[in-house]
Order: structure tokens, then C-alpha cells, then sequence
């Protein structure tokens, strides 16, 4: 008996597959959409405090007794007055007067029985009253705006403003008022977490670091590192903190504090700030704090060495133009015997410049600044600054050159580029 084959049938998606299928595409749409907005979104940070000159001391523990638990508090402030003046060496004066300068009283922890009062307190006393007796008046030198960068290295993660952390909310809450660097402190809201990362503090082109600092409005970056490292659970902490600056990341000085338990390192974190400052300060006298020079468009200046070459290069162009042109005046005059003629002669009228687009290629951030530098660099070339960054495709410069457009690429060719000229502008490749 012969059994026949079944005969083969082609299935068509049916209505409800196409149906599930696009629901499928609009969930996963939806949930990559939720990524990509995950990236920026959210409380990453902490605003800074509101900077004043006034003089803080904070980290003052009481413990005290009184006839009922506001006379217990009353008393603990007053004993905290009496410790904040001595920590800022000042002369002996009544509770009166010493009342008379404090603008706040901090509170950093306090517990409240019916007759004691235990506490950390922190004390702020008014510049203008305390200065006089403390020896601090007078004009103080101040820093350019810095951008401050403060990087936490714990558990092997390097983070910034990826997710709130207690490093950044020291830095955040550090009344930096009476200071004499000029802390720029982001928030971290919004595209900051995007902008400001640990891999910033790495990359040294002067383009990303100038569009930076520019959205801060600040004129350089300091970048304290605390790396924390927990001996066992429940135990001591140990940080090392790192003091470095500038675009390159320069060494500055390094410290080691240690927290009893994690309690602890909120206190710890206060300190090392505070000795940041003094570091800082101190860079700030010795004049190595003073802002590098080529994160400016403005002040960038070549090496004499270059400035020369170039320099050497436009002359032989020139001297080889003009006699290019004396050559062609000599066989004009040979070839026709023209009448004299004695109409004035006249100069060339002068060449007008023209600002244009041009595209170059760039796989790096090295890629984008030699090409700037190249093109600054033509003869002709008055001007040049990128309009568009692409790392990994392609960057745009706006280019201002005396002459046409076609001259400018016939300039950019003879400096060794491969140009390719439309109506809109020029692109360029090696």
C-alpha cells in the first residue's frame, strides 16, 4: 500500500500575531526609551549650600546638665560658644559679647533628656564683629572658579554623580564661604552626570575640557579623590584621600584619616575637606593654581619653534606668488607692445574673507585637535573653532579665510588634505 506524503502547507501570520508582535515592539521601545532617560533623570546629587564669609566651626560635642531639658539645651549651646571661640584662638571675652557674634547655632546631632542634653553642635560667628578680634581682616587673595570634581572610590567603583554618595554630600554641605578657592560645585542634576564623570578626569583634549568648563562658567578643575576601604563589617573605615588639579590631573599631596566605625565617616569626610582646603590654599600661594593657559582659545600660544616654521613657510609662499606674478607682467609685455599709457596706476583692492564649513573625520579627541591645529595653521586661515564635536564621526569647524572658497581649498590641498568642495562647504580627510 502506497502512503502519500502530506502535502506541505505555508502558514501566514495571522492577524493576532501581527497584533502581538507589534505590542512586543512597543514594549521594547518603551523600555529601551526608559534606559536612555534613566541616564539622566533622578536626584544624583546634592545642591551645595549657600556660600557666606562667615567663620564655621563645627564638630563640637557637649554633654550637660541643667534644671530642665531647655535649661539643659541652653547651657550645651553656650559651652559649645565657649569651645568654638577657643578652637579659633580667640582672646577671653564674656558670654555677653561672645553671644553677640554668633549668627547660628548648628545642630549635627542632640539628644534631649528631662535634665541632660548631649550634642554635636556646630557654631557660625559673624566675620564683621569676630574678625577684628580674631586678626582676620583685610583684603584675602581669592582663586579663579574651579570646577571641583570630587571623586569617591569605594567597593572598586569610581563614581561622581552616577548615584548620591557621601563624598559629594560633604563637598555639597562645606561652607566654603570664607575660603579662599572659589569651588564650583555642580549639583549633578539633569545632564551634569553626563558631562562630569570619572572618565573626565582622564581625558586631557583642551576642546572637551574648554566645552566643560565653559557650561560651569569656570576657568579650571580641582579633583579630590577619597577611596574608602572597609577593614571587615561594622568596623574601622580607612581613607585615602588625593589632592590633584588641572587638565593633565597633576599630583597635589596625599592623606591618610581613619574612621572608628561607619558612623564615623561623615566626620571623617568634614575633616578631610577641610584639609583639602588647606591644600588647596596653599597650591593657591605658591602660585601652581593659577589656570592653565591652554584651556583658553584666546590665550593658547604656539611654540616659538612652530611660530617660526609657519611663519618661514607663508614668506617663501609669498616671495614665490610674487614672482609667479612678475614673471607673467614680463611675457604679457613681450608677447603685445602696448602703448604707454599714463593713467595712475592703482593697488589691488583688498581681498575680502569669508567665513565657511568645513568636515573633517574624527575617530579621536587627538584626531580633532590636530586637524583644528592644521587648518589654523593654513596660510590665508584668520580663524578656526569647532561648531560641531563627533567623536567617532564627523566634527565640523567653522573656518573664516581670506578669499573664496574654492582658494581655501586649493590652500588646504597644497597642506597635504584631500578636499572635497560642494556649495555648502568643504570636507577634508588624509
Amino acid at each position: 500500500m502506497t502512503m502519500l506524503a502530506p502535502a506541505l502547507r505555508l502558514h501566514t501570520p495571522s492577524r493576532k500575531a501581527w497584533i502581538a508582535v507589534a505590542f512586543a515592539l512597543a514594549v521594547l521601545g518603551a523600555i529601551a526609551w526608559q534606559a536612555l532617560f534613566a541616564q539622566v533623570e533622578g536626584d544624583r546629587g546634592i545642591a551645595a549650600v549657600a556660600s557666606t564669609t562667615d567663620i564655621s566651626i563645627g564638630g563640637i560635642d557637649v554633654n550637660v546638665t541643667g534644671k530642665d531639658s531647655e535649661d539643659a539645651r541652653e547651657n550645651g549651646w553656650q559651652l559649645a560658644q565657649r569651645l568654638g571661640w577657643e578652637k579659633l584662638g580667640g582672646p577671653k571675652i564674656s558670654d555677653s559679647q561672645l553671644s553677640s557674634m554668633v549668627s547660628a547655632i548648628v545642630i549635627e546631632h542632640e539628644q534631649i533628656g528631662p535634665r541632660r542634653y548631649i550634642a554635636r553642635l556646630g557654631v557660625v560667628f559673624d566675620r564683621t564683629r569676630a574678625g577684628a578680634m580674631l586678626g582676620a581682616g583685610g583684603p584675602q587673595a581669592h582663586s579663579a572658579p574651579m570646577l571641583t570634581i570630587p571623586v569617591l572610590k569605594s567597593g572598586g567603583t569610581y563614581t561622581v554623580y552616577e548615584v548620591r554618595n557621601a563624598w559629594q554630600r560633604a563637598w555639597a554641605e562645606y561652607q566654603a564661604g570664607a575660603s579662599a578657592i572659589d569651588y564650583v560645585r555642580p549639583s549633578g542634576a539633569g545632564s551634569d552626570s553626563l558631562l562630569i564623570n570619572y572618565g573626565q578626569v582622564g581625558r586631557r583634549s583642551r576642546i572637551w575640557w574648554r566645552n566643560v568648563l565653559d557650561s560651569f562658567g569656570a576657568a579650571d578643575v580641582l579633583v579630590p579623590i577619597a577611596e574608602l576601604e572597609r577593614q571587615w563589617p561594622g568596623g574601622p573605615v580607612k581613607g585615602t584621600f588625593t589632592a590633584r588639579y588641572g587638565p593633565d590631573n597633576t599630583f597635589l599631596e596625599s592623606f591618610s584619616l581613619t574612621a572608628a566605625n561607619e558612623q564615623q565617616v561623615p566626620a571623617m569626610l568634614t575633616q578631610a575637606i577641610q584639609r583639602f582646603d588647606q591644600i588647596y590654599t596653599g597650591a593657591l600661594g605658591r602660585g601652581l593654581l593659577q589656570p592653565d593657559p591652554t584651556l583658553r582659545a584666546d590665550r593658547l600660544q604656539l611654540n616659538p619653534t612652530v611660530a617660526a616654521l609657519i611663519a618661514a613657510e607663508r614668506n617663501a609662499q609669498s616671495a614665490e606668488a610674487a614672482a609667479a606674478a612678475a614673471a607673467a607682467t614680463v611675457g604679457d609685455e613681450t608677447a603685445t607692445e602696448a602703448p604707454p599709457t599714463t593713467a595712475p596706476s592703482q593697488a589691488p583692492p583688498p581681498v575680502a574673507a569669508g567665513s565657511y564649513v568645513v568636515q573633517f573625520n574624527t575617530p579621536t579627541a587627538a584626531a580633532m585637535d590636530a586637524a583644528l591645529a592644521a587648518v589654523r595653521a593654513t596660510p590665508g586661515v584668520r580663524a578656526a573653532g569647532i561648531s560641531s564635536t563627533a567623536i567617532g564621526g564627523v566634527s565640523v569647524m567653522r573656518v573664516t579665510y581670506s578669499g573664496d572658497l574654492s582658494a581655501l581649498a586649493a590652500a588646504l590641498r597644497a597642506r597635504g588634505w584631500n578636499v572635497a568642495q560642494n556649495a555648502g562647504g568643504l570636507g577634508i580627510s588624509k
